[in-house]
């Protein structure tokens, strides 16, 4: 199974649409943990202007939103055993 973290903001509305283009993906064995970035001043500071970031638990590997469907479903390809 996939693990994504997706760091964000109660108030972020890219981190809603992110959450929502990641939802079709939880029956591909893929699980999403959201965390709020506001409760932990260590992470307001490494993520606040970068928000939503989604983090590959596999590789450590972070990505910057805004993004795609299309640029998401690249990313995570090979974790899905697709091409890329």
């Amino acid at each position: 199974m996939l693990q994504l973290t997706l760091f964000g903001t109660q108030a972020c509305h890219l981190c809603e649409e992110t959450l929502y283009m990641l939802q079709p993906l939880a029956g591909n064995d893929v699980a999403v943990r959201e965390v709020d970035i506001v409760s932990d001043q260590t992470l307001l500071d490494r993520y606040q202007l970068r928000i939503p970031v989604l983090r590959r638990e596999d590789t450590g590997e972070e990505r910057d939103g805004p993004f795609t469907l299309a640029q998401l479903m690249d990313w995570l390809g090979d974790a899905l055993g697709e091409e890329g």
